[in-house]
């Protein structure tokens, strides 16, 4: 437990302590009270929260988006595999066309008539011999084309169906991107509501994070692919936070993490919720460089430990890639890719 303790008062109480002192330069530089509410103090309140809602509608959107790119890449492949079943059927009718072709022109009459008739009777059952064979080899084909005919028409019932919710997705995208809108449109105008000095105040304060090269302690990443997704995060640094985003020109939360870990070779999740179990978790108390942290019970943001009880991630529009402490959002939990 000392030890526990030890860590702890190293790093992370110093990021929880960056976060509160953060929190008591804002109010300073608003000029409030902490135990006093004022129309600026309740227009910050109002802006953070439509930021965190816009944030949340952000990954509701990213995860329809994702869920829409599945769906239309099986569309494509069960579309492909229709017109080759077609194809296929085709060429199975086309066979099966000729065999009652050569049937009808070797043996239209009754066959003990035209044993009777025959001028050569071991010519006629060569032929007959060959007729039954080609019967017999019909109607494998036969059985073989209504196989076929099931097959295709169960890849038809499957295209309909995920066409269906590929346009359920579709429309699912498209809500949530009005929600991200309307809601990062009325944080706009709440801003613009402040005065010139105020709004500095504002800008101050919700943009302490640091996008200089902090201090990170002497933790190394877990391994290699820890170690490229960390460095890839750290080139981020500066660039702009854009809603929907992947890179590498700009991110959103989940977008630094997925651009991150894709450098290193590694296919992460699109959402912040996808990448909360995409490896191990381990306690807060253990993170190393490069491992993702998530914040809230809805895992609705995520970062990346960089060491020393800090954080790189792309915070809300406005606010470029930048270094934060670890402790600055609540319910954070750590996995290791």
């Amino acid at each position: 437990m000392g030890s526990h303790r030890r860590l702890a008062s190293s790093g992370f109480d110093r990021g929880a302590g960056a976060a509160l002192c953060v929190m008591s330069a804002a109010a300073t530089a608003l000029g409030v009270a902490p135990a006093t509410a004022t129309p600026h103090d309740d227009t910050r309140t109002k802006v953070d929260r439509l930021y965190e809602e816009a944030e949340k509608a952000t990954e509701a959107y990213n995860k329809a988006d994702e869920r829409a790119d599945k769906l239309r890449d099986q569309v494509g492949r069960t579309q492909d595999r229709i017109a080759r079943q077609q194809d296929s059927i085709n060429s199975m009718r086309d066979a099966l066309g000729l065999l009652a072709g050569a049937q009808y022109r070797s043996g239209g009459i009754d066959p003990s008539l035209a044993l009777l008739l025959s001028d050569d009777p071991a010519d006629y059952l060569d032929k007959a011999a060959r007729i039954a064979r080609i019967s017999a080899h019909q109607a494998g084909e036969l059985q073989d084309l209504q196989d076929a005919m099931r097959v295709l028409a169960q890849e038809r019932a499957e295209a309909a169906k995920k066409l269906l919710e590929l346009d359920r997705s579709r429309k699912a995208v498209a809500t949530h991107k009005r929600t991200v809108e309307r809601k990062l449109a009325q944080a706009r105008r709440l801003l613009n509501t402040l005065t010139a000095s105020d709004r500095a105040a504002y800008d101050r304060a919700s943009r302490s994070g640091r996008d200089f090269m902090p201090d990170f302690g002497s933790a190394l990443p877990p391994s290699g692919r820890a170690a490229a997704a960390l460095a890839a995060a750290h080139s981020a640094v500066g660039k702009p936070y854009i809603w929907g985003a992947n890179g590498p020109s700009g991110f959103d939360c989940s977008g630094l993490i997925q651009w991150s870990y894709a450098q290193a070779g590694v296919a992460m999740p699109r959402t912040s919720q996808g990448q909360r179990y995409a490896g191990r978790q381990v306690p807060l108390s253990e993170a190393q460089p490069g491992d993702v942290v998530t914040y809230r019970s809805d895992a609705s943001h995520v970062g990346m430990y960089v060491g020393n009880g800090q954080v790189i991630h792309a915070p809300y529009p406005g606010a470029p890639v930048r270094y934060d402490p670890v402790g600055m959002m609540p319910g954070a939990t750590v996995t290791r890719v």
